[in-house]
């Protein structure tokens, strides 16, 4: 068995890249064969399919996708404490592609609609169309969200949801002349989908970062649960960057059934299933001299063992409140399955990741955006009533990131990339039914837009992702570790958020 895993170590490179469909058609081969008869005998058989179960993808992405914490993490479980039943969750929607957000929130009274209107021509929204907001304080003009965002406007409107204006991966203050002359350091690739994906999850702008702010948090938190043995940041969207920290990763679910991805096949009834559960069993059963082979085998041991105590608690979860058949709300709906089991998890903090990618609309913006917008709206209306169903609506705070906002001039029939823009943050710890930061005039004479078409951001993430992560429990004392820039914008001993969207 232990030829079995060190072929498995060899193709584990190899096989880790093939997708759902590819593992399901090799599957279906290997149980033909079964069927018809190959020559082979029984104990070649055995010791081929034994090795090949070790070689699935399934296997690895066992390892992989459970995103164990590190367990031993005595130095924090010394300064953080879970006894106090203290349960908080932050869930990240990204929006992959870039945002048009300044079609998300519009301004509506006629003046600032006028300018919005001139600059973006054939892709402005109908002032008519718009479904009016009032902003508790925010006392800059009116607004408007898409017509496609009626559970939206009813959230802002009962206080449950804000907006934060003209928000962007900054390295330090930036206004735009600076920005033009190139007097101060920029976000590198400022207008790159991959380098401004990844730079909204670590908020290193500057650089290339092992770790997201995300995981840099659970690095510190993840002590503060009972269960070690699962980690605290949970995605939807398989492998991310702002769950990485240093000991800890994210643990990867599916949006069906009960969530949790094992070994495929494992305690399985068919043939190839007992085969395959045989094998893995004696592979963990053997007791290895390599210290690697041993810690590689318990790993995998504690892996599916996590996977049948989340699978068995995600079961049991009871939720009324019905959701869209879409990707994203199915994987809401998985978030609040899960955060419905909490206790049962021994989870005190938690952290969620989906992405809705498509938003990279250089074409036909205003029919897609539609259809999209519409998705988002009714997936955060369908989150929060699970979120009032649990009685943890002041417990969860959802947020939404983005790649950057678009440009406010059209190319045609649809928008480039550009830079500042708005997002949305829902929850009972937010200061709901207000618009924080300050939206900028739209007009192209503005000089807070440069190239005619770009809004440079007035407020970075580090501020933005500051107040998340204070809410959430990470002490002042450790903020500018999982933001390095934070001190170029805002003191933490000022005694004032940076923004002020949340309750802190």
């Amino acid at each position: 068995m232990s030829m079995c895993l060190g072929v498995y170590e060899q193709r584990t490179q190899t096989h880790k890249h093939l997708n759902t469909q590819t593992r399901l058609n090799m599957n279906n081969k290997n149980k033909a064969r079964l069927s018809k008869g190959t020559g082979m005998s029984r104990r070649r058989f055995i010791g081929q399919a034994s090795c090949a179960a070790l070689g699935t993808t399934t296997f690895f992405s066992t390892l992989f996708n459970l995103g164990m914490a590190n367990a031993t993490a005595g130095y924090n479980a010394q300064r953080y404490s879970a006894g106090n039943n203290d349960y908080k969750a932050l869930v990240c929607i990204l929006l992959a592609g870039g945002n048009d957000s300044h079609n998300m929130l519009v301004p509506s009274d006629n003046a600032a609609y006028n300018n919005y209107a001139a600059t973006r021509t054939n892709m402005a929204l109908a002032q008519n169309s718009l479904l009016g907001i009032n902003p508790l304080t925010y006392n800059n003009g009116t607004f408007g969200v898409h017509p496609n965002m009626p559970e939206v406007q009813s959230l802002f409107n009962t206080g449950k949801l804000s907006f934060v204006a003209n928000v962007g991966t900054l390295v330090q203050p930036t206004s735009p002349q600076q920005y033009l002359n190139g007097s101060v350091t920029l976000p590198s690739g400022l207008f790159s989908h991959s380098d401004q994906i990844q730079q909204w999850q670590t908020s290193v702008p500057q650089t290339t970062s092992a770790s997201g702010w995300g995981g840099r948090v659970s690095d510190i938190l993840q002590s503060m649960n009972t269960n070690q043995n699962i980690s605290m940041n949970i995605s939807l969207s398989g492998r991310n960057i702002w769950q990485s920290g240093s000991n800890t990763s994210e643990y990867t679910i599916l949006n069906t059934g009960t969530g949790s991805i094992g070994i495929e096949g494992f305690n399985g009834t068919d043939m190839i299933d007992q085969v395959r559960t045989s094998a893995v069993n004696s592979m963990l059963n053997q007791q290895y001299q390599d210290i690697f082979k041993k810690t590689y085998a318990q790993t995998v041991n504690n892996a599916q063992d996590s996977h049948d105590i989340f699978s068995t608690a995600v079961s049991g979860s009871n939720l009324t409140t019905v959701f869209s058949a879409n990707e994203l709300s199915q994987s809401l709906q998985m978030i609040a399955r899960t955060i419905a089991v909490r206790d049962t998890l021994g989870m005190c903090r938690q952290t969620f990741f989906v992405v809705y990618d498509g938003w990279d609309h250089h074409d036909e913006l205003l029919n897609n955006y539609s259809q999209m917008i519409t998705v988002v709206s009714k997936a955060m209306g369908e989150f929060n009533a699970a979120m009032e169903e649990l009685n943890v609506w002041d417990k969860v705070t959802t947020f939404t990131v983005s790649d950057f906002a678009r440009t406010l001039t059209s190319n045609g029939n649809g928008t480039d990339h550009a830079w500042g823009g708005n997002v949305m943050v829902m929850g009972g710890g937010v200061k709901g039914g207000d618009i924080f930061g300050f939206y900028p005039s739209l007009a192209q004479s503005n000089s807070q837009i440069v190239e005619n078409s770009v809004v440079v951001p007035t407020i970075s993430t580090d501020e933005y992702f500051y107040e998340l992560g204070k809410w959430f429990g990470v002490p002042d004392s450790e903020a500018n570790m999982i933001l390095p820039n934070l001190g170029n914008f805002y003191s933490t001993s000022s005694g004032a958020a940076p923004i002020g969207f949340m309750n802190v």
